[in-house]
């Protein structure tokens, strides 16, 4: 009895052909793949701003409730919702019997889209924003109406 094996030869693994097509097909799904994926992460950063600038308005509504209807000063705005504060709006560090408000907020969130993504930084302006602040400017504070905004060209043009 003999264990040779009579005819064609036994061919293992892969032809070159086959490789180059598996090849081709993976890299048209990684064409088609990878812009969604990076249209994904903008949208997410977009929605990451939005929810924080919700937070912010709800700070603000808040603060104006405890405080006879009355918003934060402009330049006293980070103060006036991330510390304790007074009827009248002085803040303090500590909690106290004179200071029995807030804090609205632990900190001021870093905008999360945009230019200036990163940037914590709130500047106080005059009258509705309808163009985009320089850097390093991450959010748009009208203090006689308590509103605010993303320093962010997309959320801006669609009045958000």
């Amino acid at each position: 009895m003999s264990n040779v094996r009579q005819g064609k030869p036994l061919s293992r693994g892969f032809s070159l052909v086959e490789l180059i097509i598996v090849v081709v097909i993976v890299g048209l799904l990684a064409a088609i793949a990878i812009p969604r994926f990076s249209r994904g992460a903008s949208a997410a950063s977009e929605n990451a701003t939005l929810a924080d600038l919700a937070v912010l308005r709800q700070a603000l509504d808040m603060y104006a409730a405890e405080h006879n209807g009355n918003y934060p000063g402009g330049m006293g705005l980070v103060n006036s919702l991330t510390l304790y504060s007074n009827a009248a709006g002085s803040t303090s560090e500590a909690p106290s019997e004179l200071y029995p408000f807030g804090p609205y907020v632990h900190a001021i969130p870093e905008l999360k889209s945009g230019p200036q993504a990163g940037s914590t930084v709130v500047a106080t302006i005059a009258a509705p924003p309808n163009t985009t602040y320089p850097t390093p400017i991450a959010w748009l504070y009208l203090p006689s109406t308590g509103q605010i905004w993303a320093n962010d060209p997309d959320l801006l043009n669609r009045g958000l």
